[in-house]
């Protein structure tokens, strides 16, 4: 009884969407017009000519918690900065649900945990979520400088929230950023995304 309860509560945060869920690769990403934590208006538009990470969080999700409090996440972060690549971290829960924050919240906690995005995006209503049709925390999306999406899925090969699997993981974001620094053909452009379901208002 207490194995089906342990397995019946990870598959409610576990889950695993089918690859063809996703915007086109190789197709111009859906441009946006939204509100940082900050209060500025950004627009995917205003990047062309740069490398775009799209980042769905939600603080409380395990499986992001696991990227988050072993320093992965700020670690690919800072290595996106470096190669001159602009990070985008989105908030979609909806006030009232699980991973929600303000303004103040979403600061905090960029802070307190080291993050480096070079922008938070709270979307409360989920309109910018639904248009990337993004289904789980995390999922990571990259963006070329011609605003083509060259890559959308899991951040990597280790759909567990356990910590010890972020040093077995083949990370596929790290993986597609260097291909195409490097002008080559990105090996796994669509990747089956896992995590927790994003709080979307209902």
């Amino acid at each position: 009884m207490g194995m089906r309860a342990a397995i019946a509560g990870f598959s409610f945060w576990l889950m695993i969407l089918p690859a063809s869920a996703l915007p086109p690769i190789g197709e111009t990403a859906p441009d946006f017009s939204a509100f940082t934590h900050k209060g500025e208006v950004i627009r995917l538009s205003d990047f062309a000519g740069q490398t775009v990470v799209l980042e769905w969080t939600n603080h409380d999700c395990p499986f992001v918690r696991k990227h988050y409090e072993t320093g992965n996440m700020q670690a690919l972060q800072l290595e996106a900065r470096e190669k001159s690549v602009k990070w985008i971290s989105v908030i979609s829960s909806a006030p009232g649900t699980q991973g929600h924050v303000d303004a103040a919240m979403a600061q905090t906690l960029s802070e307190k945990r080291g993050a480096a995005p070079d922008f938070i995006i709270l979307d409360e209503d989920g309109s910018l979520g639904r248009l990337y049709e993004a289904v789980v925390t995390p999922q990571m999306y990259v963006i070329n400088e011609q605003s083509v999406l060259i890559y959308a899925g899991a951040i990597d090969d280790q759909p567990s929230h356990k910590k010890k699997t972020v040093k077995l993981a083949h990370n596929f974001v790290r993986a597609a950023i260097d291909a195409h620094q490097a002008g080559k053909p990105i090996a796994e452009p669509v990747v089956r995304p896992y995590g927790c379901s994003v709080k979307y208002e209902r």
